[in-house]
């Protein structure tokens, strides 16, 4: 009548258990993260363009003229 309860497997993850499993979903969402920055790195990428962002980049413009209190 006193029989000790088998130990089984509650519907409740342990710590360990929900630890882990957060850890795995932070890893997925950090590894898509890095592939989403990567790709617009990358030339050819389906991302914006340089000339998307508004103009010419500051690297295709001429410098500008010195300064006469420069010479």
């Amino acid at each position: 009548m006193n029989e000790p309860k088998s130990p089984l497997k509650s519907a409740t993850p342990t710590k360990e258990e929900r630890l882990a499993a957060k850890l795995r979903e932070n890893l997925r969402r950090r590894k898509a993260q890095a592939r989403a920055v990567a790709g617009l790195h990358e030339p050819g990428a389906d991302g914006p363009d340089d000339g998307a962002l508004g103009g010419e980049s500051p690297m295709d413009k001429p410098p500008l003229a010195k300064s006469p209190l420069e010479s």
